[in-house]
């Protein structure tokens, strides 16, 4: 790790616990800083508060007091904390330095750091390219971010010679300043997070701040087929290398004749790859050209594209009941992620989508619907999906409350060859704490179907 000065004696305000306000904290304390933890709420007693205060860090929570600004020099938020809250707004308003935790990874990483950012298609392409990046003694692959490992705790390990595989989301990329990958990876933008970012603009302008800090020694990897990514990475200064599902790509990755190919090299057949759809196409692409890149053996990159059964909760295959191929998409956040699962199965189809209303109509979503068997809708959105299966003309239209309602009367519409697809084409919350949970709980509801 990296010893920097830049926060010795300084008084930083840690805004939010959770996983990566903790591991924030921690770091801070290594680096020298007084450290405060601010959250809304109440852990007096807790052992959080107990394991703080043990460690010199003071905690103070139940609310979000502007007095906590009044001495300090820097503020680390969670991601999750949006702008407009009130400390975050008056902190930005006292020209104090407002960060997230994966600006402290890359002051500390000893290592080369990779990016991975996109709507869709993160966590698949990253958990890929640090399968293909394994092997190598001499360059060892980590892997951290938004995919459940806190950055600025991994960095710690990181040796110079190695390479850190990282998972950022725009909520991340927003607040960084120095952050500065090796390896930048972005996969595709569409309207996502718009009620975080208040609109279209500040979304493109996060995920451009990934390149912001590069140069003419480090790489872009990105998505030609998407015209708003390929303005945003000609903006920079960095090595430019394209992938394209549609399009040959001389200078990076591509399709053809039906073979994954970069520069000009015959990868692996689509028919030997291992992950269904059009969208895993771009996710595996982008991961051989930044495996490539990184030096990544041809033999391991082929291996993990035949055998790699993708990430749990995204398209993850549950099993088969009774005739029936069961699969849990809990991470199909938003339209784009749900209309990519439907695309990627010929087989009949019945769905099960709903989740927290965040105000918009979900008539994307028709075109996707004509050919779908069933859909049963439950939670906030369940009206509002429903109508747009009747739009669609779907023959099966049915609403519940909860979850475990919705997997119980889906089943009931399948028949042997028919897959059962849970990809809610919504956020969780308004069920459940993570879409992690709510996948849990369909592959528990299918457990007892049996």
């Amino acid at each position: 790790m990296k010893q920097i000065k830049d926060f010795e004696n300084k008084a930083v305000l840690v805004l939010g616990l959770a996983k990566s306000g903790m591991a924030a904290a921690r770091l801070l304390k290594k680096l020298g800083a007084n450290v405060t933890v601010n959250d809304a709420k109440d852990l007096a007693g807790t052992e959080e508060e107990k394991a703080l205060r043990k460690e010199g860090i003071t905690l103070v929570s139940g609310g979000h007091p502007a007095s906590l600004l009044d001495e300090a020099d820097y503020v680390v938020k969670n991601p999750g904390i949006p702008y407009h809250n009130p400390l975050v707004s008056e902190a930005v308003n006292r020209n104090l330095p407002v960060v997230t935790e994966i600006e402290l990874a890359s002051l500390v990483c000893e290592g080369d750091i990779v990016s991975i950012s996109g709507s869709n298609g993160k966590t698949t392409t990253t958990t890929l390219l640090y399968e293909m990046l394994k092997g190598n003694e001499n360059k060892k692959p980590w892997i951290a971010g938004n995919i459940g490992t806190v950055a600025c705790e991994v960095a710690q390990e990181v040796k110079a010679q190695d390479i850190m595989v990282t998972e950022v989301s725009s909520f991340q990329l927003k607040g960084t300043k120095d952050f500065h990958p090796h390896v930048a990876v972005l996969l595709n933008i569409f309207d996502a997070h718009l009620d975080y970012h208040g609109d279209r603009l500040d979304y493109e302008q996060s995920k451009g701040k990934m390149f912001s800090n590069m140069t003419s020694e480090d790489v872009i990897i990105y998505n030609s087929d998407d015209p708003v990514v390929e303005t945003l990475a000609k903006h920079s200064k960095a090595q430019l290398v394209p992938f394209s599902a549609s399009s040959k790509q001389s200078e990076g990755a591509y399709v053809e004749n039906g073979w994954i190919t970069f520069k000009e090299e015959s990868i692996l057949s689509l028919k030997e790859a291992s992950l269904p759809g059009a969208h895993n196409v771009e996710n595996m692409l982008a991961a051989v050209a930044a495996a490539k890149i990184l030096g990544g053996s041809t033999t391991q990159i082929i291996d993990v594209l035949k055998t790699f059964n993708g990430v749990k909760h995204r398209l993850q295959f549950v099993g088969n009941l009774n005739g029936r191929k069961i699969y849990n998409d809990s991470k199909a956040t938003n339209i784009l992620a749900t209309q990519k699962a439907l695309s990627s199965f010929t087989q009949p189809v019945v769905l099960l989508a709903g989740g927290l209303d965040r105000g918009n109509s979900f008539d994307d979503l028709i075109p996707y619907l004509a050919k779908v068997k069933g859909v049963v809708t439950y939670g906030e959105t369940k009206g509002k999906i429903a109508e747009a299966a009747y739009e669609a003309d779907v023959s099966n239209i049915e609403k519940q409350n909860t979850l475990e309602e919705a997997v119980k009367t889906a089943y009931k519409l399948t028949e042997e060859g028919d897959v059962l697809l849970l990809s809610p084409a919504c956020a969780s919350w308004d069920q459940f704490k993570t879409f992690e949970e709510r996948g849990e709980t369909f592959i528990k509801a299918v457990q007892h179907l049996q």
